[in-house]
């Protein structure tokens, strides 16, 4: 072929790779968090009760140091490094070799403007698949359709607590054993509030490393482990792990915006091919918000009980809605961190069949139609439609009053019926909204 036709082959090579970008852009929905955000609020200024408990957006406030460290630094306005400000890199990198007993240096570490936007990146960087157990966060496999990647969906069981297992990663890597992979790995899970224990960590772990694949590690809510003991899988597969963690969850900052990727040395690459991408796109994560980071990620005293009195009442909270949803009839996971929870109606299937509701959607809009409770449908987070499973946050409440409170307890004091009653009252009123829906569709 000559110089004019090979120019013409890579001509229509790139118009087939925009038709097909622009066609993977077009056939998406709004992300379904924001889309029932935005609906709870419409109905909301209708004039309806409406219990949010769709958007997972932290209810309690940006932890006052932090909040502190913004108001000092508000004046910065100069474009800082691409990679983010060195004293937050150090700040970062120190975090997690405190908290995973790992080796992390500040030129290990990636900040961006949310995590969000750091996952969209390094799938459009690394070429290889996605590989998703389900349920799982909303976003990760639309952006995986945006960039045109293929997505192996590996199907977890409730008997399991939806949790990934060795074997069914081992399955999904042993059909082409050389083939490049990234996994997500979430936990404390978005959508069902569960975790992993250290023993199962070390046995995916040691199925990583047979396939090298890359371990994504979402561990945005793991400083909201209910107990505190979050462990990270990068401790078992530190040479293949990138952790992914941030603001928005832990230190209630969602619309903050600030993301950090924590990279082993052997993926320096892919971390510098990242930052060329975002030299050409978002350029710098907005400079006050990083000097405002950097004591969040120092930790002390004050943020350790912030932590603490959060973590008390998600525990206290989440446990009484647990019992409440078991009581009503549904099949539901016991919550070790974070403030969601993921129930299944399938013990109910045939009544609600009979007033037509035969999928999650179906369940979703009566929920929200009949008893003004939104929540999100399972098939968002890659479930089967046909599955009567949904996600809610128990969020719907005033965190700086609860947080108040809690840090009034004596140490070691769980939060009773009474002060979770009095200040996360509306969550659990939603809560007796639906138990009591569900209950009318026996009569």
């Amino acid at each position: 072929m000559n110089n004019s036709g090979k120019s013409r082959a890579r001509e229509s090579e790139h118009r087939s790779l925009d038709i097909n970008l622009n066609l993977n852009v077009r056939s998406l929905d709004e992300s379904a968090t924001l889309a029932i955000n935005e609906e709870s609020g419409k109905l909301t200024r209708e004039g309806r009760r409406i219990y949010r408990l769709g958007l997972g957006q932290s209810p309690f406030p940006v932890p006052e140091p932090v909040v502190a460290a913004l108001r000092e630094h508000a004046h910065e306005k100069d474009y800082l490094p691409v990679k983010g400000l060195p004293e937050l890199r150090k700040a970062v990198a120190d975090y997690h070799s405190r908290a995973e007993g790992i080796d992390c240096r500040p030129s290990d570490i990636l900040i961006g403007p949310g995590s969000k936007e750091l996952m969209f990146i390094v799938q459009l960087t690394y070429y290889g698949d996605l590989v998703i157990p389900t349920p799982s966060w909303v976003s990760y496999a639309p952006q995986a359709h945006i960039i045109g990647r293929n997505i192996s969906w590996v199907p977890t069981r409730a008997e399991n607590d939806w949790r990934l297992t060795p074997e069914e990663l081992d399955r999904i890597c042993s059909d082409d054993p050389t083939r490049p992979r990234i996994i997500i790995l979430n936990y404390p899970s978005n959508p069902t509030g569960d975790s992993y224990t250290d023993e199962e960590l070390r046995e995916l772990a040691y199925v990583a490393r047979k396939y090298r694949v890359v371990l994504l590690s979402d561990e945005i809510y793991g400083e909201l482990h209910h107990s505190g003991e979050h462990t990270s899988i990068a401790r078992y597969y530190p040479e293949g792990t990138i952790i992914s963690a941030g603001l928005s969850k832990w230190a209630g900052a969602g619309g903050w915006r600030l993301g950090t990727f924590a990279f082993p040395p052997s993926l320096g690459w892919l971390r510098d091919a990242m930052a060329v991408v975002a030299s050409e796109t978002y350029t710098s994560t907005s400079a006050p918000i990083q000097f405002a980071a950097i004591p969040a990620f120092e930790g002390g005293p004050e943020i350790e009980a912030y932590l603490a009195g959060s973590r008390a009442v998600l525990r206290a909270l989440g446990q009484h809605i647990h019992r409440q949803l078991v009581a009503a009839g549904l099949a539901v996971t016991t919550p070790s961190g974070g403030f969601y929870l993921f129930p299944d109606f399938h013990a109910h299937k045939d009544r609600l069949a009979a007033r037509g509701i035969r999928d999650s959607q179906a369940l979703c809009r009566k929920l929200l139609d009949e008893a003004g409770v939104a929540v999100l449908p399972g098939e968002a987070f890659g479930r089967p439609p046909e599955e009567l499973t949904c996600r809610l946050a128990y969020v719907n409440f005033d965190g700086s009053a609860a947080l108040a409170a809690a840090r009034t307890l004596p140490s070691g004091t769980t939060p009773d019926e009474a002060f979770l009653r009095q200040y996360c009252g509306p969550t659990l009123e939603a809560i007796d909204e639906m138990s009591n829906w569900l209950a009318r569709q026996a009569s």
